[in-house]
């Protein structure tokens, strides 16, 4: 009685128009009129105006050559700007359950706040035996891989409001101690677009790490992986970074990052 009751106040043509677009998906990616029409139970006229409809204001695409559509830009950007306003840690634990499933080691997220990083979602590695950090840790942020990441988007003067003296605060023995030191790292960190952190926190221990992008360029997480060697062997180098660059792309892609080209 209440889908009988609510029915009376649908919108025909609006209906319509989300059902043509549902006939897109995996399996229907381009289509002919002649396919569309036949996929959806409305008259051919009717389906006609609403194909030109949805095309005018960007929700359909003609491909002149092959005179099919496919879905618009539209469509994505109104799916890009729902998961765009989700918090990286929403987006983020599924692409990272995925990086350890492929990479075979335990995956982190991690943001900066102040002087210290904070990690928002992690997944261990089945049968790891590393000391794993819990969601909601805290580091400093200049003395691990994954913060020199997050300081490659901060400026000189803000990277000398935060480290106002020219030694770092704390004294871990094998660790940089020097501010200008750290700030030379991070410089080459930015222009190299990752890290590659081995035994830089814990002896035995290394890390891969990439930044995550927001909509507006800036760095507003990073995503790595704990490799549990003094140095990542050198066969499996390559592979881990792409896996890990590959996360944080598609992170950054959920919030909405638009790399430039070039």
């Amino acid at each position: 009685m209440a889908n009988v009751q609510a029915s009376k106040y649908l919108v025909p043509g609006l209906e319509r128009g989300l059902q043509l677009l549902l006939t897109f998906g995996a399996q229907h990616r381009e289509l002919s009129f002649a396919e569309l029409h036949r996929l959806v139970a409305m008259p051919k006229a009717t389906a006609y105006r609403i194909v030109q409809t949805l095309e005018y204001m960007g929700f359909l695409e003609r491909n002149a050559r092959t005179n099919t559509f496919s879905l618009g830009m539209n469509v994505l950007r109104l799916g890009f700007e729902y998961i765009a306003s989700l918090d990286v840690a929403q987006v983020g634990q599924p692409v990272i359950e995925q990086l350890r499933d492929s990479s075979q080691c335990s995956s982190h997220l991690a943001i900066r706040d102040g002087h210290d990083l904070v990690y928002i979602a992690r997944v261990s590695a089945a049968g790891s035996r590393i000391n794993q950090v819990s969601i909601g840790t805290r580091l400093p942020v200049h003395r691990t891989s994954l913060g020199r990441m997050l300081l490659t988007d901060v400026s000189r003067a803000e990277f000398e409001q935060l480290f106002p003296d020219e030694r770092l605060p704390g004294n871990a023995p094998g660790q940089v101690q020097e501010r200008e030191a750290l700030w030379q790292m991070v410089r080459q960190d930015r222009a190299r677009g990752y890290v590659i952190g081995e035994s830089f926190y814990r002896p035995g221990i290394s890390s891969i790490v990439y930044p995550v992008f927001d909509r507006d360029g800036r760095v507003a997480a990073v995503v790595s992986i704990m490799v549990p060697f003094d140095e990542v062997p050198h066969s499996d180098r390559e592979r881990l970074r792409n896996e890990v660059r590959f996360a944080a792309d598609k992170i950054s892609g959920f919030l909405g990052y638009l790399p430039k080209a070039g």
